[in-house]
């Protein structure tokens, strides 16, 4: 069994990733972790793990680590209709990332302009068991944490 220590990409509230308000996440359909509310300013998003930039979209990441532990990172939701806009990329699909690297600068207030939630799920790809991934302490209290703290860990 591996154990993979994610780190928050942003910064921000943590929520258990029940509580985002889309189904797709908070049912666990695309795999278990947990989200963070991002201040409305301009915001970097780091990788929560090392490994290869296995997909990079505008609105979202995927991280493979060496163990193939697949994280997902998805910038607000329903994002993917902005075509891009709101993003700059800072690295390149296929890019190997240490954990904390950035990624993607997140234009928030954009977002937030164009009636888009801003808040930002982290997932472990393609797990279906919830029990497998271990809420972080800030996660459980909803308490606010910063970029590169501890969000959860993942048992595959």
């Amino acid at each position: 069994m591996s154990t993979t220590h994610v780190l928050a990409p942003v910064a921000g509230r943590a929520v258990p990733l029940q509580d985002v308000p889309d189904p797709v996440f908070s049912q666990g359909m695309v795999g278990y972790g947990a989200a963070v509310e991002p201040p409305h300013q301009v915001t970097e998003a780091v990788a929560p793990v090392g490994g290869k930039l296995l997909k990079l979209m505008p609105h979202a990441y995927v991280v493979m680590t060496p163990d193939n532990v697949g994280v997902l990172v998805h910038l607000g939701l329903d994002t993917v209709a902005l075509g891009g806009e709101g993003f700059t990329a800072h690295a390149t699909e296929g890019d190997v990332v240490t954990a904390g690297q950035l990624v993607i600068s997140y234009d928030v207030p954009a977002i937030v302009a164009k009636g888009l939630n801003p808040i930002v799920p982290v997932v472990v790809m393609d797990e279906r068991e919830a029990d497998n991934v271990i809420a972080g302490e800030s996660v459980l209290e909803g308490a606010d944490i910063a970029t590169g703290a501890h969000l959860f860990t993942a048992n595959k």
